[in-house]
């Protein structure tokens, strides 16, 4: 079972207006005839994905995309009965559920339909073609044409719709976005039938390229207020406009003599008279060890994280004594999610993830 700490002052904090604008303006981005899918897999990249689902679905989100099965049933016993599609593996057996609930579910393997047994819900599909990916996904003509095949024979089987993903929308170099894109255009031209929904843009895709040739994109890190990558920042259409900030309060506050030492390992030593602090959050929480170091701050004013982090507490050096109960952003501003990523030796996408269950958000705006 799953505890929110709700009576421990750690929380996260999701502002619904940045989220609504950053959908709005993506929107106004994009051809009128373009729909905008919320990828609302992983949690909302860690902001609550029914609470996202609906700011999303208000904002004119005409559909939703999720990871698992699971994610789009949890959708659907919300009430959400729009188009949720699974871009994962759905396992044969759990194909005749997810036609029941109406969920749409990504085939990329022909043998997969030769081996599914016959439905009394018409199942709808998204074929996902591999265009330089690598991961799922057909990866020939031929290939695409025995699905079109496989799904001629069936009367339970709607072909709703046709996908691919880019592995390098978010650099400035195009040449193997443009081979990836030629290449799934050569696809949908091949269609016997094109589908409904034609999309390939993830969020990279959807700020820089014309959409105009597809019928949807799918938003996903971006709807967030995060920069798909730090190398397209600055040739995005339109300012993002980050939702999440983690916070925390002190708890204690301790003056330190030349030559004490701090957390395990006593890998911290204090060189001089100095002020710390013990903080109610740790590597349990998602803020992890490697956070170890990294600038927090109080009031715009950073100070560091010292000495390793605790499956529940950290401690940070103070400039001067500070009350218990003091606010701490550990990621907002000024310290961002991107300089999280950065000091992590990872990505912004991965620093919102990583925040745990037992963190409590809070919706404001």
């Amino acid at each position: 079972m799953a505890v929110i700490g709700w009576h421990r002052p750690t929380w996260v904090e999701v502002n619904r207006s940045n989220i609504r604008a950053n959908i709005e303006n993506e929107r106004r981005h994009l051809p009128e005839n373009v729909d905008l899918l919320a990828v609302v897999k992983a949690d909302a990249y860690g902001h609550g994905m029914l609470e996202v689902a609906q700011i999303a679905k208000d904002a004119g989100a005409k559909g939703f995309c999720v990871a698992i099965l699971d994610e789009a049933l949890a959708l659907r016993e919300a009430g959400f009965d729009e188009l949720v599609l699974v871009m994962g593996a759905v396992p044969l057996e759990y194909a005749k559920l997810a036609a029941e609930k109406q969920i749409s579910v990504t085939v990329f393997d022909v043998d997969w339909l030769r081996r599914l047994p016959e439905l009394e819900t018409s199942l709808r599909i998204h074929l996902k073609v591999d265009t330089g990916m690598g991961r799922l996904g057909v990866r020939s003509l031929d290939a695409v044409r025995d699905v079109e095949d496989e799904i001629a024979k069936r009367q339970d089987v709607v072909f709703e719709g046709i996908f691919t993903h880019f592995a390098t929308a978010d650099q400035l170099e195009t040449s193997y976005f443009e081979k990836q894109l030629g290449c799934f255009k050569e696809v949908v031209a091949s269609l016997k039938e094109r589908p409904a929904i034609v999309h390939c843009a993830n969020s990279a895709a959807a700020l820089l390229q014309n959409q105009r040739d597809f019928d949807a994109v799918r938003f996903g890190i971006s709807m967030y207020g995060l920069t798909p990558s730090s190398e397209i920042a600055p040739v995005l259409p339109f300012a993002l406009r980050p939702a999440l900030s983690f916070y925390t309060e002190i708890v204690q506050v301790k003056e330190l003599m030349a030559g004490d030492c701090v957390s395990y390992g006593a890998t911290y030593e204090a060189k001089s008279q100095e002020w710390v602090a013990t903080l109610p959050v740790g590597y349990a929480d998602g803020f992890i060890r490697a956070y170890s170091g990294f600038e927090v701050s109080i009031d715009g004013e950073r100070m560091p994280v010292i000495g390793r982090v605790c499956m529940d507490q950290c401690i940070i050096r103070l400039p001067r004594h500070y009350p218990i109960g003091t606010k701490v952003t550990l990621i907002g501003e000024p310290n961002t999610a991107d300089e999280a990523a950065s000091h992590l030796g990872t990505i912004n996408y991965e620093v919102t993830c990583l925040i745990s269950e037992r963190v409590p958000k809070k919706y404001i705006l």
